[in-house]
């Protein structure tokens, strides 16, 4: 049974939605605080947050940076706010999803249920596309992925992404060379079931470059192919340089 972490002070939105989602078979915990949710998060272990920006001890996207320090659980915005800076926000702050309020609780469980699936997603067949097309240039890339803790390996040093993060690079990482389109990477993180858009596109590769990249204003690694999308080299000539 996967688990889902409601942080929201509304009392009856918080139990409407502990109720849709206790109906489609999840285990659901509740909290009407920041640090009351920030404590559960490390302690109920939940599969997806939801995540209400207006709450009364600390600002939505202060818990959704502090979470996201913690872990790289999927984490999805509820708010009033619908205006596009906030979106963008939420992204540079780590959440995965941005729903605005009121909503279609169906609309809801849908994107719980395909954030959870697709970060649950098994990686074997990811594994073998990069063995077979990288083989040994894959030991000498300055970017690998760790699997079981979902990871990213840069330079010999374990780096935490975001879900939507590490989807992108996975894909990246079994396509090296490949021009993308923004069409494409918004399918791969969110397949039809989620809104995203260009934009978030666009920030999720600013965050992995500040990740990844050794000078991120000059990119190396993931180039951008201007008006088409993004594409992923491996850099081997910098692999150990400063």
């Amino acid at each position: 049974m996967y688990k889902v972490l409601v942080i929201e002070d509304d009392v009856m939105m918080s139990d409407m939605l502990s109720m849709y989602l206790s109906e489609e078979g999840y285990s659901v915990a509740q909290a009407y605080r920041a640090d009351d949710g920030i404590k559960l998060a490390a302690e109920f272990d939940p599969d997806l947050v939801l995540l209400d920006l207006m709450l009364p001890d600390l600002d939505g996207m202060e818990v959704c940076a502090v979470i996201r320090k913690r872990s790289n659980v999927p984490i999805m915005i509820l708010s009033m706010k619908s205006e596009v800076s906030e979106r963008v926000q939420a992204l540079k702050a780590g959440a995965d999803d941005y729903m605005c309020k009121p909503f279609s609780m169906h609309e809801m469980t849908a994107r719980v249920e395909a954030l959870i699936r697709r970060s649950q997603t098994t990686i074997s067949e990811t594994v073998m596309q990069v063995a077979a097309t990288r083989e040994i240039a894959h030991e000498l890339d300055p970017i690998q992925l760790d699997f079981e803790r979902r990871l990213l390996l840069v330079r010999g040093q374990l780096v935490e992404t975001t879900f939507s993060e590490y989807e992108l690079m996975k894909l990246f990482l079994a396509y090296p060379g490949k021009v993308f389109s923004r069409e494409e990477l918004i399918n791969t993180i969110r397949g039809f079931d989620s809104f995203v858009t260009d934009r978030a596109i666009d920030v999720h590769i600013v965050n992995l470059r500040k990740k990844i990249e050794q000078n991120p204003k000059e990119p190396r690694l993931i180039r951008t192919v201007w008006g088409f999308g993004y594409k992923y080299t491996a850099d081997h000539s910098n692999i150990g340089k400063e």
